[in-house]
């Protein structure tokens, strides 16, 4: 904890796995990173049908978003990822590769994971949203 951000679990909410139901964040700035999607910088899908390496792309472009407003993953506090199946392995595959990658400590705050029919690019398999307190 930081004296900026407070995540907190409730004892009377159920156990979970590595993410906080609360996170209070003091006055301050706020960033809205748009959903990061597994593109390269020339707009090109990344990993074909291999969601890890879909995922792996998104968390490269997620540490490029972050830099871009001197943010860390630590000062994200809220995260939406969505996974273009409904195969619990999947998204299991998905969550484990996102909270074990460079920006891991972004899932420990209030973090949804869904799984969706369809996303924005053809063949893409991922997306994450992520809304972030500003240091200083």
């Amino acid at each position: 904890m930081t004296g900026r951000l407070t995540r907190l679990n409730p004892g009377e909410l159920h156990a979970t796995p590595g993410y906080h139901h609360i996170t209070v964040v003091a006055a301050g700035r706020t960033a809205y990173l748009a959903g990061q999607c597994p593109l390269d910088s020339a707009g090109a899908l990344v990993g074909g049908a291999d969601l890890g390496a879909q995922v792996d792309q998104v968390v490269a472009n997620t540490q490029i978003a972050l830099a871009a407003v001197a943010a860390r993953p630590e000062d994200v506090v809220r995260s939406v990822i969505y996974v273009r199946s409904d195969d619990r392995a999947d998204l299991t595959l998905a969550w484990e590769r996102l909270t074990t990658s460079p920006i891991g400590a972004a899932f420990t705050s209030a973090s949804t994971l869904l799984g969706v029919s369809r996303l924005g690019f053809p063949g893409q398999l991922v997306e994450v949203d992520f809304t972030v307190a500003l240091p200083g």
